[in-house]
């Protein structure tokens, strides 16, 4: 629970300083700024700037929080089917080694907070290996297609996280709005507002929001990034459990 409300602490910190600079501004007499529908309209296109790209990451990443379910399941049903070959009980042995180091492979990657697809490729090409192996055995066809799809959904979600994880959602856009906020947060700071407490509220609220939506966003982007200090990263516990799963199967 402290980790996933930590941004708000690291935000509290920062607009704490802010409101400190504030009472100082206006203790010297420095907020020269005087209110006006120009700086409400100027705070309001932050606000939609930094909307815009939270839409845009949040697609994202909510596309992600469907991967890790979708993976186990491939994996694991991949896992399974494998004891209808009609082949050697030594040759479903191997195989399935090859699925768990498979997985072991990808869940390494995770907690690495690297998405090395070689390595996952590599994997993957020792697995179709063995399928194409079951061909030329004679296993059903049917059989051989099931597995070639799984293996292939396999191969298209991990090239989805490599594509999320090496991505960054427009760069630009995250430098703009963060010369926005800043701008926004600094314009805020040096207006003159009648009532001393109505701006220490008013700087407060808006340089809360702004801050807390930046940090957010740029965490959001790396959905699948593991640690101390991440905010939204998507639940991998299903992969590791299959991985402990998949040992007494």
């Amino acid at each position: 629970m402290l980790l996933r409300h930590s941004i708000l602490l690291k935000v509290f910190g920062f607009v704490a300083l802010l409101l400190i600079t504030k009472a100082a501004i206006h203790h010297f007499q420095l907020d020269f700024v005087a209110i006006s529908p120009l700086v409400t309209a100027f705070v309001g296109g932050v606000i939609f700037i930094i909307a815009i790209i939270l839409a845009g990451t949040l697609s994202d990443y909510k596309e992600s929080e469907k991967i890790p379910s979708e993976l186990a399941a491939s994996i694991l049903i991949l896992y399974k089917d494998v004891r209808l070959a009609s082949t050697d009980n030594e040759k479903i042995r191997a195989m399935r080694d090859k699925i768990r180091k498979l997985l072991i492979t990808i869940n390494s990657n995770f907690r690495s907070n690297v998405w090395k697809q070689t390595d996952v490729n590599l994997a993957m090409d020792k697995i179709d290996e063995e399928i194409v192996y079951l061909a030329h055995e004679g296993t059903a066809p049917q059989f051989i297609v099931r597995l070639r799809n799984e293996l292939a959904t396999i191969d298209r979600i991990s090239n989805r996280i490599e594509t999320i994880k090496e991505t960054t959602f427009i760069p630009a856009a995250y430098s703009v709005a963060q010369l926005a906020v800043s701008a926004a947060i600094l314009t805020l700071l040096f207006t003159n507002i009648d009532r001393f407490i109505d701006g220490i509220i008013m700087t407060g609220v808006i340089s809360l929001i702004l801050i807390s939506l930046i940090l957010l966003i740029k965490d959001m982007d790396d959905p699948f990034e593991v640690g101390k200090k991440t905010y939204a990263d998507i639940d991998l516990s299903l992969m590791y459990k299959l991985e402990e799963r998949i040992k007494t199967l």
